[in-house]
């Protein structure tokens, strides 16, 4: 792995990593007033369009980032759906 992919990998890790607090905090209080569906919404459509690009260009830091964020932030966005 070459100084760019590690950059990528880094930049990936924390950038996935930070939908951790929110997803959790929302698994456990069931609150999601605050959160703005329409960003969610648009940001999970966003990741997988990012999920998208990586594979046609098999750039495995965006694609595991990618499939990991879409996950986190469609399970926020399905969270707020249901306990809106």
């Amino acid at each position: 792995m070459n100084g760019i992919d590690w950059l990528g990998s880094a930049a990936a890790t924390f950038t996935t990593a930070s939908f951790i607090p929110q997803a959790w905090k929302v698994w456990h209080t069931r609150h999601t007033a605050d959160i703005s569906l329409g960003m969610y919404a648009l940001f999970t459509l966003g990741v997988g369009l990012w999920l998208a690009y990586g594979i046609l260009l098999t750039a495995w830091p965006i694609i595991i980032a990618n499939c990991i964020t879409l996950l986190l932030a469609g399970a926020v966005l399905v969270m707020k759906l249901k306990f809106g």
